[in-house]
């Protein structure tokens, strides 16, 4: 089955009742959503009565709360503890994320290892090996899924061995998955039109199980730039039948697909281009016949 949705809002006054709304008139299935915006510490408390108002609301449209994801803030960098008290604040907001996620009923929650920032790769990758060991000693039945990155500054976690270093550290197998995000991908030098290959180093190396959501975007940059810029589908290097491939891999066919790309003039494109990838037909003058 094709689970397909986007980065949708969560404000303080709709919550999870709003971003419910919002995918589904995207013609959305599935969804992504942080639980608060991802560059500060401010949370509003969830109010229980929307909550259980978006899980009907997802009942009534056929949206599998399962298959729903939260992303963890940027400011969480696990891989930098050159200075402790940010480390250990990274280590608190991370288990404070998670306790949201588990009231919310999330189950999977997609993290951006973090950046060294001189350290080093291989501290970097203890760092973040011990941080985990610490916020996934939990009761909680919720997963962490490691995001691919684009190799941009002292980013970690831009190959799959970074990634594999990772999980070997890991206590908590079972806590512990992977986001594959195609334009990160990409930018770190991965063949998106081989697909079928990174899959398969993946299942070689960590195991294809622990794929747990794809973020599909295409990118501004040609492959192994390391630059992290989304753009829309259809419109970048990657192009739109190699996205079409990734999304309908039959390997990864009940992994939910979590579309962010750009805005054009303060507009979301996400209900054309999820549109688009339902149909697999690509409109290259979508922008200008739209905006």
């Amino acid at each position: 089955m094709l689970y397909i949705g986007s980065h949708v809002s969560y404000t303080k006054d709709d919550q999870l009742l709003g971003a419910v709304k919002e995918s589904i008139s995207y013609g959305a299935n599935t969804f992504m959503f942080y639980t608060g915006a991802p560059q500060n510490t401010v949370r509003s408390k969830i109010d229980l009565n929307k909550l259980n108002e978006a899980k009907q609301l997802m009942i009534d449209n056929n949206i599998d709360y399962s298959k729903v994801i939260v992303h963890a803030p940027y400011i969480i960098n696990l891989a930098n503890n050159k200075e402790e008290d940010k480390y250990n604040f990274s280590i608190r907001f991370l288990q404070d994320e998670l306790e949201r996620c588990s009231i919310l009923g999330i189950s999977n929650i997609v993290l951006h290892p973090g950046s060294h920032v001189g350290l080093g790769v291989d501290t970097a990758i203890k760092n973040i090996i011990n941080a985990l060991n610490i916020v996934l000693d939990n009761s909680y039945n919720i997963r962490i899924l490691l995001e691919t990155m684009a190799g941009k500054g002292t980013e970690v976690g831009r190959t799959i061995d970074e990634i594999k270093e990772i999980i070997d550290g890991v206590k908590y197998k079972e806590k512990i998955g992977i986001c594959l995000d195609t334009c990160h991908l990409n930018d770190a030098g991965y063949d998106i039109s081989n697909f079928d290959s990174i899959l398969d180093e993946i299942d070689n190396k960590i195991g294809i199980e622990y794929v747990k959501c794809v973020h599909v975007n295409d990118s501004k940059n040609p492959r192994e730039s390391h630059k992290d810029r989304h753009e829309n589908i259809g419109f970048g290097t990657i192009g739109f039948d190699n996205l079409i491939s990734v999304i309908y891999n039959e390997r990864l066919s009940e992994i939910p697909k979590i579309l962010e790309t750009p805005y054009i003039n303060d507009n979301a494109l996400y209900k054309l281009e999820i549109e688009q990838i339902k149909n697999k037909k690509f409109n290259p003058n979508l922008k200008e016949e739209i905006f």
